[in-house]
């Protein structure tokens, strides 16, 4: 799993490229980016790309200065965080973390 962030300069917009190897999916059929961006909500807008290699990409053009939290859906069973992330931060259900992503 890898986040790639780039900084427009003439807006406070950061374009983020998300994205989750094959191997971490073991074939899925769909994965889904949720998160504070999103109202944590599954839409067709929260559906990752999947490549010919089998991994899943998306791209979202978020606000910054801003902080995210966010989790990657496999087969909408499956809630797994970023271990790439700028940080976890626990959810407030159980032990369980989120993803953080620091623009």
């Amino acid at each position: 799993m890898a986040i790639s962030k780039k900084y427009l300069k003439s807006k406070n917009i950061c374009k983020v490229t998300f994205k989750v190897e094959a191997e971490k999916v073991l074939k899925a059929k769909k994965v889904e980016l949720l998160g504070s961006f999103n109202d944590w909500k599954s839409s067709k807008e929260a559906v990752m790309k999947k490549l010919k290699d089998g991994s899943f990409t998306k791209t979202l053009d978020l606000s910054s200065p801003q902080e995210y939290q966010f989790k990657y859906v496999i087969d909408g069973k499956v809630w797994e965080v970023e271990p790439h992330a700028d940080r976890l931060e626990y959810n407030g259900y159980g032990a369980d973390q989120n993803s953080v992503i620091v623009l």
